[in-house]
């Protein structure tokens, strides 16, 4: 009985959400249209903006079926001194697809329509990559050492195309999502590594750094996220049919470090260096938090408290 509850959740869930994806597709498309073809900034700037209201709605569709985290904790500031007025740098730790749809549901209309770094690839995914590329979203074309080593006329090609992106975002205000970590978490991964987190990977500055060189004093702040599965991370399919277990958010709001302002992430080594060891001092902080949130670390502060 409750494996066919659980079938049945799944399919309604896909369904409705498949829908939801198309209906909303119909307008995304059309609009993108009339904004390729009238190249008049207002009129693109003015586009930009509706695109971005569908993309909410969107957003605010799928949650009547996604479910809610167990817990939200703010931490040093009020969520209702966001404004999706302001630009704003988003990380967060990455464990699964659903921390996208988690971090969507708790910042969507606090924040500007949230856009990330997406993989060449996913361009072909049928109409949800065409979406993406009419909220012009950035696509990435990743090269690895090997590649790069062989064909070293690629070498700086992501940087231009973060730089490209970056320029569209200077007319908008935009809130840009930046998996840091640049992958999902794995023990496997972070052996292979050598992280010196227990609950993390390493940090990479790269996006993070051209974003900043790019955009400048126009970011606002950092929104750090910090999520905790306490049971297993859950997939796509699992979200769908409710069984994501207990998620916990907590969300800290940083400031832009004013020497980070007006520099050169490509050009300049030091701030390269000093932007680095920013984040591995915000990382180390957020893996002290997951620390703490483990199960036998609850239960020995609830028996202190007690």
């Amino acid at each position: 009985m409750i494996a066919l509850k659980r079938t049945l959740r799944d399919c309604l869930a896909s369904l409705t959400i498949g829908l939801n994806t198309a209906l909303a597709a119909l307008p995304v498309f059309f609009i993108s249209l009339l904004k390729l073809l009238i190249p008049i900034r207002t009129w693109r700037i003015g586009c930009s903006h509706q695109l971005n209201r569908i993309a909410e709605f969107w957003i605010n569709c799928n949650d009547i079926w996604l479910p809610k985290p167990e817990k939200i904790e703010w931490k040093n500031f009020e969520p209702a001194t966001l404004s999706e007025k302001k630009t704003y740098l988003i990380t967060s730790n990455h464990q699964t697809w659903a921390d996208i749809f988690l971090v969507q549901h708790l910042l969507n209309q606090r924040t500007p329509q949230i856009k990330f770094f997406l993989k060449q690839e996913l361009i072909w995914i049928p109409i949800i990559g065409l979406c993406w590329w009419a909220l012009d979203f950035p696509f990435m074309k990743r090269y690895s050492k090997s590649y790069l080593k062989k064909h070293p006329n690629k070498k700086g090609k992501d940087q231009e195309t973060t730089r490209k992106a970056c320029e569209k975002f200077r007319t908008i205000p935009v809130a840009i999502y930046n998996f840091m970590e640049g992958t999902r978490f794995t023990e496997e991964k972070k052996k292979r590594q050598k992280s010196p987190f227990k609950h993390l990977l390493k940090p990479k500055a790269g996006g993070t750094g051209l974003v900043l060189s790019a955009l400048s004093e126009q970011v606002d702040s950092l929104i750090d996220i910090t999520i905790y599965y306490q049971d297993k991370a859950p997939g796509f399919w699992d979200l769908l049919c409710g069984d994501n277990g207990h998620v916990r958010l907590y969300i800290e709001k940083r400031d832009i470090p004013p020497a980070f302002i007006d520099r050169d992430y490509a050009e300049d080594g030091k701030f390269r260096a000093e932007l680095l060891q920013w984040l591995n001092e915000v990382w180390a902080e957020k893996d002290q938090l997951l620390k703490t949130l483990q199960p036998d670390n609850e239960k020995k502060e609830k028996a202190e408290r007690e």
